[in-house]
């Protein structure tokens, strides 16, 4: 039986992210996939490494993922926060490592809702003189 080390659910935008830390040797698993299959592009794939790389501990734990929601951006941004709370279950040591980096704070930054009467969230329909 498989045991997880440490558990984080990550937000950003409208993507969570279930995180689960297993002993191992530093293999990621996002939705089945591997880390540079499931994000091609390389900023995200480094985004979600940095709180092992902060850590140090890149090749001492195997990393499953579940994240839904949202765009690749927001999906990183969930993995990584996740990530960063399942490494301070962990070893409560890093959590200050991981502050300091601001992996534990969640991004508040969501898109604003649109608003009746206008064309969006702060955009106006034209004014017309006559």
């Amino acid at each position: 039986m498989i045991k997880n080390l440490g558990i984080g659910t990550g937000r950003r935008k409208t993507s969570v992210a279930r995180v689960y830390v297993r002993d191992g040797s530093g293999k990621f698993l996002i939705n089945g996939k591997d880390l540079v299959q499931y994000f091609p592009q390389g900023e995200h794939a480094m985004m979600v490494r940095q709180p092992l790389m902060v850590t140090a501990s890149e090749n001492k734990f195997d990393v499953l993922i579940n994240v839904y929601g949202g765009g690749s951006n927001g999906q990183a941004g969930a993995c990584r926060h996740g990530l960063a709370r399942a490494l301070c279950q962990v070893d409560a040591g890093n959590s200050v490592s991981l502050r300091n980096n601001g992996f534990l704070t969640r991004d508040p930054r969501m898109v604003e809702r649109k608003k009746y009467g206008q064309r969006g969230a702060r955009r106006r329909f034209q004014f017309s003189k006559r």
